[in-house]
């Protein structure tokens, strides 16, 4: 929202002046709720083949969470998060024609998060205080074509590598955005450095705290596990599986039985509602090591995990690791050609398995399709549909027509607002304005809701560009970003205070059927690029 100032300087003067334009936090106004939800699309099998590089999706995870819907309090659309720790976060994309190198130490890509139908009458958040309250206005509000989203098949992925207060704000954020699950990586490597019995040092409890306090608030929680500790592996080249397969298994085992403690014992706990068996094994930086790169080798650390944790829980959600969506090169095995691996290795025996799928569509609208001449747009991997399609038809071919796919990892990015100058091969995040990562994020939840063979969506980030150099570095996880450094909706790269970008603002509006915002951090064009008509 935009207020304009009027400054009488002299009549001798006789001068008008327009103040800055200052954007406001949004103005929250309760109305009837309203439906807009769509049919689903038509799933139609995919038929192209693609067989050169593509880049593999910066890691953007939405996570959901069971519960009632929350009504009770409105936080202010500003606070302030100072950076904790060292946060462990998701590496670059692979640009089209992009080498990795051997050796490169790039950090890796977040982890997918299981997916699973949430189980009904999960308590309801309590929100967390905030500094401020939105005040809601009575008056009417502009109509906004927003669809109407299950909160309970929503979440977002964030850092767990956060001190208590940083892991308070984000959390704050989460409960006030109405995401009912949250998607975390556990780092094997960090939780076990010194060998397979290790489970009490610092960041080991420090882990154990945060999901706890997820717990409490009454978050369901997504945990990917992921990056074998050095003892474990013989190849120490970047990230990858353990030499052994067992010894994760081993380690899934020993973190049930320190998280969840509640589910076999009267004791509280139970802080872990779904688990992912790794995170994109078809890249090779994820996947340095002894075991065979293919679906195969990646069927041999599945099986003895998936064994682990049914000897733990018959019930605790498991989804297979989400898949970059990318072609053959020496890096890289092609999404489509792994997962069809994979069956070929046994995936079809696991009934009570979700698929996790990453199906980025970088700048192209969720409702197209390949392909165009734009760039980014001239193969089907580059297409959110075409991704989703893909996926169903191979898992409907291996018997898994009843298996959901869980989006582990999606979401669309924006340069809009960042400091300029980017240069190929990041321009497409260009492409994308805030209206637009805002309308095709919701859109992308409301296909995703309505297909009918999708469960829990994950949004990835909620707020990594607050981290120190990611704006300035032109870092496509910060583009990915709803918290922003900034204040009052602006952006500023130097600020050390964060506010939100309109797709927040947006996904908040459509989690909550008895609330229309007046604006998003502005007001919007309606309709909103992206939002059917």
């Amino acid at each position: 929202m935009k207020r304009h100032t009027l400054f009488h300087i002299t009549t001798l003067l006789a001068l008008l002046m327009l103040a800055a334009c200052v954007p406001q936090p949004p103005i929250i106004v309760y109305v009837t709720p309203t439906s807009v939800m769509t049919e689903a699309p038509t799933v139609a099998p995919a038929t192209s083949t693609f067989t050169a590089v593509a880049p593999a999706a910066t890691q953007v995870g939405i996570v959901a969470t069971t519960g009632a819907l929350e009504t009770a309090t409105v936080f202010s659309a500003v606070s302030t998060l100072t950076p904790g720790g060292t946060p462990n976060v998701v590496g670059s994309v692979l640009q089209p024609g992009y080498t990795l190198p051997p050796t490169s130490t790039q950090p890796a890509t977040a982890t997918p998060t299981p997916s699973q139908t949430p189980e009904p009458g999960a308590p309801t958040p309590t929100p967390a205080p905030a500094t401020a309250t939105v005040t809601p206005s009575p008056g009417p509000a502009p109509i906004f074509n927003l669809p109407t989203l299950d909160p309970n098949r929503v979440g977002i992925q964030l850092d767990i590598n956060l001190s208590d207060s940083d892991w308070d704000v984000a959390m704050a954020d989460i409960e006030r955005l109405g995401a009912k699950w949250v998607k975390v990586q556990l780092p094997w490597r960090d939780m076990q450095p010194n060998g397979p019995d290790e489970r009490d040092n610092e960041f080991f409890r420090r882990i154990e705290q945060h999901l706890e306090d997820a717990n409490r608030r009454g978050l369901n929680m997504l945990v990917s596990v992921v990056k074998a500790p050095p003892w474990a592996r013989s190849v120490q080249a970047e990230d990858g599986p353990p030499d052994d397969p067992q010894a994760l298994a081993n380690f899934i085992t020993i973190v049930l039985n320190e998280f969840n403690a509640g589910l076999n014992r009267a004791m509280v706990g139970e802080y872990i509602d779904a688990i992912e068996i790794w995170n994109e094994p078809n890249l090779q930086r994820e996947w340095q090591g002894t075991l065979p790169f293919n679906g195969a080798g990646y069927m041999r650390l599945f099986a003895p995990a998936y064994a682990a944790v049914r000897a733990y829980s018959p019930t605790v959600p498991i989804i297979t690791a989400g898949l970059a969506p990318t072609g053959n090169s020496p890096f890289s095995v092609n999404d489509r050609d792994f997962l069809q691996q994979m069956y070929d290795a046994g995936l079809g025996q696991y009934s009570d398995v979700h698929v996790g799928v990453h199906p980025y569509g970088w700048a192209n609208p969720p409702d197209s399709r390949c392909c165009g001449t734009r760039g980014w747009d001239d193969d089907p991997h580059f297409f959110f549909l075409d991704n989703m399609d893909a996926y169903r038809e191979i898992m409907n071919r291996n018997g898994h027509q009843a298996v959901q796919m869980w989006i582990t990892e999606i979401g669309f990015a924006s340069w809009d607002g960042y400091p300029p100058n980017l240069e190929p091969p990041d321009a497409w995040m260009g492409f994308t304005n805030r209206w637009q990562q805002g309308g095709y994020t919701l859109r992308m939840f409301e296909i995703a809701q309505t297909r009918g063979d999708t469960g829990v969506t994950f949004l990835w980030n909620l707020n990594f560009a607050v981290l120190s150099g990611l704006i300035t570095g032109r870092d496509e996880r910060s583009a990915y970003s709803l918290i922003v450094p900034g204040s009052s909706c602006a952006i500023d790269a130097s600020s050390t205070s964060r506010t939100e970008r309109p797709a927040y603002w947006m996904l908040y509006d459509a989690l909550r059927p008895e609330v229309q915002l007046n604006d998003f951090c502005g007001v919007p064009p309606n309709p909103i690029p992206g939002l059917q008509p």
